[in-house]
């Protein structure tokens, strides 16, 4: 087997053509009623990292589910054309091309962190310890 195109390669793809927040400008948005920004790590990672504060978790093996309305897995939170969704990932490299998936889904209200959960820790922003949520009995 022969790769062809490496990952780095697909990251620099993505960032030709999403939109990457620059670190400063993403923690001016924390807090701010239009944005939700969205955590793709495994949960493994935002239990010892803790998140950013407010962001909502999709891990990125359901991103694209999760996103899409016609999907059995859709969740609500994902579907307001008046918000924009900034994701992030540790380095900002998964984010990079889930962010590009969205965008080929058809989303122009996304983008990605540059720099990810390394760089907003770095920058001081906004924390909070992830709780995870117990599946719900029936």
């Amino acid at each position: 087997m022969t790769i062809t195109k490496g990952c780095k390669q697909l990251v620099a793809e993505a960032e030709e053509v999403i939109r990457t927040y620059p670190i400063e400008e993403a923690v001016a948005l924390a807090g701010s009623q239009d944005v939700v920004f969205v955590d793709i790590r495994d949960v493994r990672e935002l239990e010892k990292t803790g998140k950013v504060a407010g962001a909502v978790h999709a891990p990125r093996g359901m991103l694209e589910f999760w996103f899409d309305p016609e999907s059995p897995y859709y969740r609500e939170i994902f579907g307001s054309e008046d918000k924009s969704y900034v994701l992030y990932c540790a380095s900002g490299w998964r984010s990079a091309l889930a962010t590009k998936t969205l965008y080929e889904m058809g989303m122009s209200n996304v983008g990605h962190i540059g720099g990810g959960f390394t760089a907003w820790k770095e920058a001081n922003g906004p924390l909070e310890e992830y709780k995870h949520k117990a599946a719900k009995a029936d």
